[in-house]
């Protein structure tokens, strides 16, 4: 009941009826209790209350590695080492499908090689008929590789190559990513000479791949690529931080695809919203009030969480100009690595111009293009850097 003194206007545009009145208590409600309420823990939203949660969600991260890592060794501990015959039988010098992984010592109580390596394995064996023609490489860059037990256990179980075996340690004098670039060009050059594959994907040892990994790259190399588009594309991500996979970022594509949203989601709860309210027609007005609170939903809630739907059928996923960071796991065509590797062998890397710079940047200098699929295909599990100290890691 109003206050009797108020004017009659006020009365009218206070009425619960008045759609302003509904619309600003939803956005308060939305926006103030309910979002901030049920995603305060969710890492990559707005909402995140990083002071209370980011220390002990990161241990709990580092602990949950740990015991990946100790069931990754107890898996390859199980498992029967194959002949050699068993290890090469099939198409295994010219594969469809060939995955390096380019793995270097470091915090070995994580194992973080073994976990990639055994998930890739578990994955190939359940995938049957569909991976007869896909392979695994190792490829070791330790300087001294017999130091790396991980990669020499693995070893009994695929083939390996070792970057720095026989030869004079003349790398150590080079900064390190001059030496992490020379490691990655090596991995692919010896993908190609070795195994002579259709497509490579390069994956590095802290990228552990998602279950859907390979029925989403037939999909995506079969389906939404014809062979010459693809081997038009210099490369293919599949991770990018989601911390990164905002709207609201330096990434323009991105914003056709959140108005896209607003479009979608605007008048279908504009109806939903006429419906309840009994209401027999639609204005403008509120399909863009929700078309814009759909959209802030949307952005803040996290836009990596509503890609995770994508995840439900392979043509789901989608595919979008590639952006700079980073390079846990890249899918080349033959013909574009050879590219790749000619273009990286003139370029230097520095401090502040590491490999995934210098990818990105040849699409400028060089003409070419490049592609990333999201959602990621690869979960990105390593909190140490190899290239920088870290003592104390976090999740963000």
């Amino acid at each position: 009941m109003l206050p009797r003194g108020l004017p009659q206007p006020w009365g009218r545009l206070c009425r619960w009826s008045n759609p302003f009145v509904q619309f600003l208590a939803l956005t308060v409600v939305t926006f103030g209790v309910l979002a901030p309420l049920i995603c305060q823990q969710f890492l990559y939203s707005y909402f995140y209350m990083r002071r209370w949660y980011l220390r002990p969600m990161s241990q709990e991260s580092l602990k949950q590695s740990q015991e990946d890592g100790l069931s990754a060794l107890r898996y390859f501990e199980r498992l029967r080492t194959p002949n050699t015959s068993e290890r090469l039988s099939g198409d295994a010098h010219h594969p469809w499908l060939l995955i390096t992984i380019i793995t270097v010592q470091r915090h070995p109580e994580f194992h973080y090689v073994l976990q990639v390596a055994s998930r890739f394995h578990r994955l190939l064996q359940e995938c049957g008929p569909p991976c007869r023609r896909h392979q695994i490489l190792l490829c070791n860059v330790e300087m001294d590789p017999d130091s790396h037990w991980d990669a020499k256990l693995l070893s009994n179980f695929m083939a390996t190559v070792d970057h720095y075996r026989g030869r004079e340690k003349t790398e150590f004098s080079l900064n390190q990513f001059e030496k992490e670039k020379r490691d990655y060009t090596y991995c692919l050059e010896k993908s190609l000479q070795a195994y002579d594959p259709e497509y490579v994907l390069l994956v590095e040892d802290d990228a552990v791949p998602e279950e859907e990994i390979f029925p989403v790259l037939h999909h995506l190399l079969q389906v939404r690529f014809s062979k010459e588009y693809l081997q038009d594309a210099l490369y293919v991500k599949l991770y990018h931080p989601e911390r990164l996979q905002r709207y609201i970022n330096p990434e323009p594509m991105r914003i056709l695809e959140w108005l896209g949203v607003g479009m979608f989601l605007g008048p279908l709860l504009g109806f939903i919203y006429a419906w309840i309210s009994s209401r027999s027609s639609l204005s403008w007005p509120v399909i863009l009030f929700f078309a814009l609170y759909s959209m802030l939903l949307v952005e803040l809630v996290g836009r990596h969480y509503f890609l995770e739907l994508r995840r439900l059928a392979p043509p789901l996923c989608s595919i979008m100009p590639v952006t700079e960071c980073c390079t846990p796991a890249m899918l080349f065509s033959a013909s574009s690595a050879r590219r790749a590797l000619g273009y990286l062998k003139e370029l230097h890397c520095r401090p502040g111009f590491a490999k995934d710079t210098a990818l990105y940047s040849l699409l400028r200098t060089k003409g070419e293009r490049a592609f990333v699929v999201e959602p990621n295909l690869v979960r990105h599990v390593g909190m140490f850097s190899s290239l920088r100290t870290n003592g104390s890691p976090e999740l963000l």
